[in-house]
């Protein structure tokens, strides 16, 4: 029993040790590409690009075709490396219009080959809907996670309760043969779990694993929970008003600026004003569902303006309705509804889900910094309107060697500084 137990140990301690092993390199590797494109993000952008010609060339491909201690010195000094007379790097010198490529001595080695791998990771060819089933995989990660270590917990309280079995037959027949006893009978439930837990407390090594797996197990479920704290989706508070969208935005297909007029010039779409619903209401009682009388739904309106239908006049004591605010934002988040509706035309649907099939109105997005940058991700820009038009004058201005200052590309718009 030892030898199979010395086995067993030498199998694990080589298993856990390999996976160590890969997971550091996977790590490692991650990390250089990572940080590879922080660098070429804040230094790099401004000139080039991977897969297009900007100022500089396309990168796609550099790393592999260019010496890497060469491509070191070129970036660090390229004018020193063409001081120098190295033919490689006067070419590229004059076959770029002998345009100066920028110093970046600050950079160390180390952060250059961070660079160069991420050019290299970015050269290489991704299928089209990569970023979607990454975005997948990452909502799925937790999950998948908190899944695959109950598993593992199961497996592993299987395969103690089926060794400890085996151990306890084994013993059993051995001091049969010895002592050549009569079978006795089979102890109760009760001792059986306390020879099972004094067994348990005396295995030192199942002790651990044990506390190990319950403490990554509690980590993986309190970090799912405050990765979710101020998440609301699904969120769906009682309204004073059963306001349908179905029957309004479905049924009679009311366009959505009808009542939100504000999301076309401002950066609050805006609840509307009861009189808005009044342009309709005022004749549309929905009497017929009702054995004629006015819906209980619109008489709350009604009252709310203090409007009298019979004599069709309003009173002096109107009363606000307390809508309960469903899509919420933090204070430091901004979010500008006419920059999304107007310049990106992206619709209602795309936040707030399919609203037009909605009896009650809920949180559909989870509205999340993951979520509006994956967005951003993947939608394409129309690059037909005046603010990238002004941008390309700016960019041809600056080219002529004329002056530029701030107020020419909107640094006197109000929203540059305020909300």
């Amino acid at each position: 029993m030892r030898t199979i137990s010395s086995v067993l140990g030498s199998l694990a301690r080589v298993v856990s040790t390999s996976l160590m092993l890969l997971f550091a390199v996977t790590t490692l590797h991650a990390q250089d590409v990572k940080e590879g494109e922080k660098i070429f993000k804040s230094k790099c952008t401004s000139c080039h690009a991977i897969d297009r010609k900007v100022v500089g060339p396309a990168l796609k491909g550099i790393p592999e075709t260019k010496d890497e201690a060469w491509l070191i010195k070129w970036i660090k000094n390229s004018q020193a490396l063409i001081a120098s007379g190295d033919a490689e790097a006067v070419k590229i010198f004059e076959e770029n219009n002998k345009l100066v490529m920028t110093s970046f001595t600050d950079l160390s080695d180390d952060q250059i080959k961070s660079v160069l791998a991420y050019i290299t990771d970015a050269s290489k060819e991704k299928p089209k809907d990569a970023v979607a089933a990454g975005a997948a995989k990452d909502d799925n990660a937790s999950v998948f996670m908190i899944l695959g270590l109950i598993a593992v917990v199961v497996l592993a309280v299987v395969v103690i309760v089926v060794l400890n079995r085996v151990i306890r037959t084994l013993e059993n027949v051995i001091a049969k043969n010895q002592e050549a006893i009569a079978a006795q009978e089979e102890p109760e439930d009760s001792q059986r779990f306390v020879k099972f837990a004094k067994a348990f407390v005396k295995n030192k090594k199942l002790v651990g694993f044990t506390v190990l797996m319950l403490v990554a197990l509690l980590a993986v479920g309190g970090w799912k929970t405050m990765w979710n704290v101020g998440v609301h989706e699904g969120y769906k508070p009682v309204q004073p008003i059963k306001f349908s969208h179905q029957i309004h935005a479905g049924v009679n297909k009311i366009e959505c600026q009808y009542c939100h007029g504000g999301a076309f010039k401002s950066k609050n779409a805006s609840i509307p004003s009861a009189n808005v619903c009044m342009n309709c209401h005022n004749t549309i009682t929905a009497s017929e569902h009702y054995d004629g009388e006015i819906s209980p739904e619109i008489a709350k309106i009604y009252r709310a303006l203090d409007w009298d239908p019979e004599t069709r006049t309003y009173g002096n004591n109107p009363k606000p309705i307390q809508w309960v605010r469903i899509h919420n934002l933090p204070d430091f988040a901004y979010f500008n509804h006419s920059q999304h509706v107007v310049v990106a035309g992206v619709e209602c649907q795309t936040c707030h889900g399919p609203i037009q099939n909605m009896e009650e109105v809920y949180q559909y997005s989870p509205l999340t910094m993951k979520w509006c940058v994956d967005c951003h991700k993947k939608t394409d820009i129309k690059s037909d309107n005046k603010y990238y038009e002004d941008l390309i004058k700016a960019h041809e201005r600056i080219k002529k060697g004329e002056k530029m200052t701030a107020a020419m590309i909107g640094g006197l718009e109000c929203g540059k500084c305020h909300y």
